[in-house]
Formats: structure tokens, C-alpha cells, sequence
């Protein structure tokens, strides 16, 4: 129970706008317990899921590219680089103009694949290990949790969500579901079984994975799958008409059993039957009525008009993707197409919206491409950024689906991919950003700090541009020849606060180029009010969050390729320098590296980063024919790849946990190209994601 004090001083936060300490908020906002839930260290409300919070930012999105030609208002699919929380959130306000009103409410399946909390090690096509995930426990649920609360906001009313798991978090994980969509809700859990085989040393072999499926209500597209007649059941299909269709008997006679039924009379043979009489009138009509040797009335059933046995929730019959497999892409833990074609199939129809946040590979997303559905995919990794757009753009030379009347997957898809952009989440080219002019970067800088507007414009003469969290916010006007070649230092915001400080709360913001900030602290204190700086490249106040900044980090070897990171804020790009050659060794061409520094010079925990030591990937497109060309990527090298070593398996898993320290004692670094033509298009890409491109002309 609140006392009195306590009531006082709530009331006295809510008229001045002030906010309100979280030790109230279980007592102001209590939790309704279900029967049971699952609870554990660090487990967020829902409200504050889906809240405007620090902690959980939406925000706005960057067109890259386009391909493919589209109308302005026309719906284009959407390829999303960036931490799907921060995307999810985007789409959950539905304000950006490239997504408002067309996503929210409207997804009729959401589809996830996210990396298995485990310590298991997964193998490339190689032989080599391909990643370990390193969150665990109650962190790894919470991490899902939140995506699934806001991804249920996202379905439409009859949509459905499907998120696939192994054993070791399936069943917290349901837990979850239950108390996010609701037990009723429930509607499967299906078993693949992805192996015949397992060799598992002390248990019985795990060759299984599960795919929990829930509705957002009892209403939700269904569409009957089949799968196919064992060879059992065939063989019963033996009789054979004149001109060639199998055929079985179908008793439908009600006789020996309780409940009744009527007589039919089929050429002066009766029996007493239970399907209605005008069924039974068809039957006869269209001559599938037959009289057996023992004197019953069969029905007759041809095999060619039957679609397969309905399909169970064990999935026994699609094989994973292998290294011999015409769909792979060398990604960890693709998976195969079929497996998604049948979700999609038996869940939506054509020109639905399909989304997957965790798109990897992209099956997902070529799976809905090739069914005729809309969709959405998401990642915060570069390479699978560029292993989908690849796929897309090649999707014309992949297979087509299974063939129903020959079963075999002997076609080509032939079809070029519908139009799609590829977006950025909280990753903005600076440049462009100083380049725009002055409403158009007030209007950027409000979106990105998430300021609201106000009526009032100004403070005792001094201009104010909006609030953020009840507190007034300042822009400052970089651009204005008068504050060119001044700075915010101690003399700036000491005449600031002669002119507002006794006007404003114990708080006010100031949105400033970091190169105009002189202050290395986050704000500055005078009468107990705080001027905080909001930096342009934004570092995330930790007072302000509860989680350190974060930059988008992108993987050094497949090891950490579906590490689970969440970036909290924005980033800036943030171009690496680069200086390379191509030469020959052995006979052999290759792009020798010379110098690779990314443009932060200290990693998150302050360490200076040296040559090569950011290093994160390089992608090379050795099929290009001309400089205008779009970048496809035929190959892709990590890192580690480009400075692995003949050793043992042993030393090489040591050098895979020692990338940096490798990278450190380069003193240059080759990648090996083969180029069809006379061009090779490059792409260097940083641990933070900032990449670096370039077309090399192989005569020059």
C-alpha cells in the first residue's frame, strides 16, 4: 500500500512531468499472474516491451537500394539489416513512411529460426566448426521473449507464428508461448525428424528438432497438406481399370456396428449404409458402385484422385540441407526449402505477408518468394544480408518446387524475384546527414532521439526545439555561421543556463555534432541541473540506459557467425580505410591487403584496434562484366579463413578463439580471386558493419 507521502509525491511527478521512480511501478502497475508462467532474473513486463523506452528503441529505417522497379505508394518486400528487436519495434509504432499501415496487424505468418541456446558445436561443409552460442539460460528466453511480445502485436487477427527449436529450450519456450499467445492458442507441436541417424556417445541419438506453432486466435488460414502414400498403403491400390487406373474398395456400410443407418439396393443387393443418400445416389451414378464376389456393395477409390495422407505432425520426410545439396549456400544451420514451403503452403495464400527476423540463410524468404507471398526478412548479420540478396538475384537459376505430378524437383524456378529494398535500422551514412539542410535535419535528428514536439519554441529567448521524456531539448545550430567555429563547452552551457536554468526541470538535452561537444563526461551539472549531450555519432548515456552501448558486431569466423547480440541505440557508417593490390603468388591471382583500420580506433572496452585487427570479412563478386554491374557475391572469406594455417585441428580451433591476436601479427593479408571477366567487385566489412567497396579492373 502506498502512504500518504507517497501519494503526495506521485502526484507532484505527474503535474510537473516529471518521471516516476521505478520502485513504484510493481505497486502502480501490478502484474496479473497467470496459473502458471514461467519466472526468472531479469524479466521485463510486457508494457515495458512495447513501450517507448531506452532500453528497447525503435528506430527508423535507411533506403539502401531498390531492385527491381516499384511505384512509390506500391508495396515492395523488405530485406532489413539491423537488430530485429529495434526493427520489430519500427514496425510495431508504424510510423516510418515506408511502412506505416502496411505492416502492423497484417503479417499472416511469422516464421523464426533463432540460434539454439546451447553449447553445441555445428559443423560447416568443411568439417569446421561454425558457431557456439554463448547466451544461455533465462538470458537467451528473455531474449526471445521479448521479440515474440512484439511480434504477436505484428500478426493480423487470423495470422500465425511458427519458431523453431531444439530440445534443450523447446519446452521453457512453450512456457513462454503459452502466456504470450495464450493456451488456447496453441495449435502444434511438430517433430522433424532431420536425420535418419545420430551418433550421440552415453544417450540415445538426437536426430530431432521441434517447430512450436500458435494462432493469435481460433480463426487462421488452414490449408490441407499431404504427405505422400507409403508403400504399404499402395501396394492396396492393385486393382487396375481398362484404361489404367488403380483402384481399392471403400466399405462404407454400416453393418456390426450400434447407431443404425439405412438400406440401399444396388442391383438387387441391399446392405444397410451410413453416408448420405445422395452420396450414395452419386456413387451409382457415376459408376463406382460394384458388387463383390462375397455379394457387398463397395465403393471404388482411385489412387490418382487422392492428394496423400494428411500430414501428422511428425515430419519424417524432408531431408536436411546437406553439402551435396543444389540449394545450399554454405550458411550454418540452413535449412531446407521444402521444410518452409510446406508452412507456407498450409498457412497462407497468395500475396500474404510473410515475415522472419531471424532470416539467416533467407529460406524463408525464397520459400515465400516462390509461393507467390509478400515478405519481410530481417538480420543483424552482414553475410546474411548479402547471402539472401545473392539468393534473390539468382533465384531465377534455383529449383522450382517439387513437381506433383512427377514428385522429383527437376524444374528450374525461371521467374526473376519481385521487386525489394534493402533497408538499414539505426545505421545512417553521417555525411549525409550534415549535408541536409536545416528542417530536414531537425526533422532527422527528432526521429533518431526520439523527440517529441511541443507548442512552445522558446525559453526566455533562447529557441527550444522539443522534449524528450518531459524535458525540453535543444538542437544545436551547427549550421549557423554564428556557431561555426564555437563549440559546447563550459562557456556555451554557462550562458545557456543564465538564461534557462531557472526555467527548466532538473534536465534538458542538447543534440550536437560530437565534434562540436567539448565535454569528454555525457553532461554538465550547474544548480543541480543536468545539460546532458546527445552526440552525433550517438554514444548511449549510460545513465540514461540500462544497457551498454552496443555496435552492430559482425562475425571474424563462422564460429561466431548467429552470436546473439542485441544493439541498443543507433550507429553511424562509419567508412574503414583500405588499401590493397592485386597481385600474383604461385601462379595465382589475389587482392593483397595492405592496410585495413576501421574509423573507431578503440573497441568497446577501450582497446586501441591495429592493423587488420577489425577485420571482420570480405566479400568478392568475381563474375562481374562491367563497372555498372550490381554486386553479387560468389564468394566469401572470414577473417580467420584468410589467415587459417595447415596446423593441427587442434591449433586451429585455438587460432579460431585468437582471431584478433592473428590479425594483429598480419602483415598483409591475401584473398584469392578468379575472375570471369575483366572486372572484381570487393567489399570489406568491419566488425561494426561499415564496409568499404571497390571495383577492380583486372588490366589496369
Amino acid at each position: 500500500m502506498l502512504e500518504e507521502r507517497d501519494l503526495e509525491y506521485i502526484i507532484e511527478c505527474l503535474k510537473s512531468g516529471g518521471k516516476i521512480p521505478e520502485e513504484y511501478k510493481s505497486i502502480l502497475f501490478p502484474t496479473q499472474n497467470k496459473e502458471y508462467e514461467l519466472n526468472y532474473a531479469g524479466k521485463t513486463r510486457k508494457e515495458d516491451v512495447l513501450a517507448e523506452t531506452d532500453e528497447i528503441v525503435k528506430v527508423p529505417f535507411q533506403l539502401e537500394r531498390t531492385i527491381g522497379e516499384v511505384e512509390d505508394d506500391a508495396w515492395r518486400n523488405l530485406l532489413i539489416f539491423g537488430d530485429n528487436l529495434q526493427v520489430l519495434k519500427s514496425l510495431y509504432y508504424d510510423k516510418d513512411p515506408m511502412i506505416a499501415g502496411k505492416v502492423k496487424g497484417k503479417v499472416k505468418l511469422i516464421y523464426i529460426d533463432p540460434p539454439f541456446s546451447l553449447k553445441q558445436e555445428f559443423k560447416t561443409n568443411k568439417g569446421q566448426k561454425a558457431y557456439v552460442d554463448k547466451v544461455k539460460g533465462a538470458e537467451f528466453v528473455e531474449f526471445l521473449r521479448k521479440r515474440l511480445i512484439v511480434l504477436r502485436e505484428l500478426l493480423a487477427d487470423d495470422g500465425v507464428i511458427f519458431v523453431h527449436l531444439d530440445y534443450r529450450k523447446n519446452h521453457y519456450i512453450k512456457i513462454v508461448m503459452d502466456e504470450i499467445f495464450g493456451e488456447n492458442n496453441f495449435v502444434n507441436e511438430i517433430t522433424w525428424k532431420r536425420t535418419s541417424a545420430h551418433n550421440d556417445t552415453g544417450k540415445f541419438g538426437i536426430n530431432t528438432e521441434y517447430i512450436l506453432f500458435y494462432s493469435k486466435t481460433e480463426q487462421y488460414t488452414w490449408n490441407q497438406q499431404y504427405a505422400e502414400y507409403s508403400e504399404k498403403h499402395l501396394k492396396r491400390y492393385k486393382r487396375k481399370d481398362k484404361d489404367g487406373r488403380y483402384w481399392t474398395d471403400s466399405p462404407l456400410t454400416a453393418k456390426g456396428l450400434s447407431g443404425g443407418g439405412y438400406t440401399y439396393t444396388y442391383k438387387g443387393v441391399t446392405d444397410i449404409w451410413r453416408c448420405p443418400i445422395e452420396t450414395m445416389k452419386r456413387y451409382e451414378k457415376e459408376g463406382l458402385l460394384y458388387i463383390t464376389k462375397t455379394g457387398g456393395i463397395r465403393v471404388k477409390k482411385y489412387l490418382d484422385e487422392l492428394p496423400g495422407v494428411p500430414l501428422q505432425c511428425l515430419w519424417s520426410d524432408i531431408d536436411p540441407v546437406n553439402s551435396q545439396s543444389k540449394e545450399r549456400v554454405a550458411y550454418p544451420t540452413q535449412k531446407p526449402e521444402e521444410l518452409l514451403e510446406r508452412i507456407i503452403l498450409a498457412t497462407t495464400n497468395p500475396g500474404d505477408i510473410v515475415l522472419d527476423c531471424f532470416a539467416g540463410s533467407g529460406t524463408t524468404i525464397a520459400a515465400a518468394e516462390k509461393t507467390g507471398r509478400r515478405w519481410i526478412g530481417c538480420d543483424i548479420g552482414k553475410l546474411s544480408i548479402y547471402t539472401i540478396q545473392k539468393r534473390l538475384l539468382e533465384i531465377e537459376k534455383s529449383k522450382a518446387y517439387i513437381d506433383k505430378d512427377t514428385m522429383k524437383f527437376d524444374k528450374l524456378y525461371g521467374k526473376k524475384a519481385s521487386p525489394f529494398s534493402v533497408l538499414t535500422a539505426g545505421l545512417y551514412d553521417l555525411a549525409k546527414v550534415f549535408s541536409m539542410k536545416e528542417d530536414a535535419y531537425k526533422e532527422f535528428v527528432k526521429t533518431l532521439f526520439d523527440i517529441g514536439n511541443i507548442e512552445r519554441n522558446s525559453i526566455n529567448g533562447v529557441s527550444i526545439d522539443g522534449e524528450k521524456k518531459g524535458y525540453y531539448v535543444k538542437i544545436y545550430p551547427y549550421w549557423d555561421e554564428t556557431f561555426r567555429n564555437a563549440d559546447v563547452d563550459e562557456l556555451y552551457i554557462e550562458e545557456l543556463h543564465k538564461h534557462i536554468g531557472r526555467y527548466i526541470k532538473s534536465r534538458f538535452y542538447i543534440i550536437a555534432p560530437a565534434t562540436c561537444v567539448a565535454f569528454i563526461n555525457d553532461y554538465y551539472e550547474i544548480d543541480g541541473v543536468r545539460y546532458y549531450f546527445l552526440k552525433i555519432p550517438y554514444q548511449v548515456i549510460k545513465e540514461l540506459h540500462s544497457n551498454s552501448f552496443k555496435k552492430l558486431k559482425q562475425p571474424q569466423n563462422e564460429k561466431q557467425v548467429n552470436d546473439l547480440e542485441e544493439a541498443i541505440g543507433f550507429h553511424f557508417i562509419r567508412q574503414p580505410e583500405v588499401e590493397s593490390e592485386v597481385t600474383i603468388r604461385n601462379n595465382k591471382n589475389y587482392l593483397c591487403i595492405k592496410k585495413f583500420l576501421s574509423d573507431y580506433d578503440y573497441d568497446e572496452d577501450g582497446n586501441m584496434l591495429e592493423n587488420f585487427e577489425s577485420l571482420s570479412m570480405v566479400l568478392v563478386d568475381n563474375s562481374v562484366l562491367s563497372k555498372e554491374a550490381p554486386f553479387i557475391m560468389t564468394d566469401f572469406y572470414f577473417a580467420q579463413d584468410l589467415i587459417a594455417t595447415n596446423s593441427k585441428k587442434k591449433e586451429q580451433e585455438e587460432e579460431q578463439d585468437n582471431t584478433r591476436k592473428k590479425l594483429r601479427e598480419c602483415k598483409e593479408i591475401l584473398v584469392p580471386i578468379n575472375p570471369k571477366d575483366s572486372f572484381v567487385k570487393v567489399v570489406y566489412i568491419d566488425i561494426y558493419g561499415n564496409e568499404f567497396a571497390e571495383t577492380i579492373h583486372m588490366e589496369d
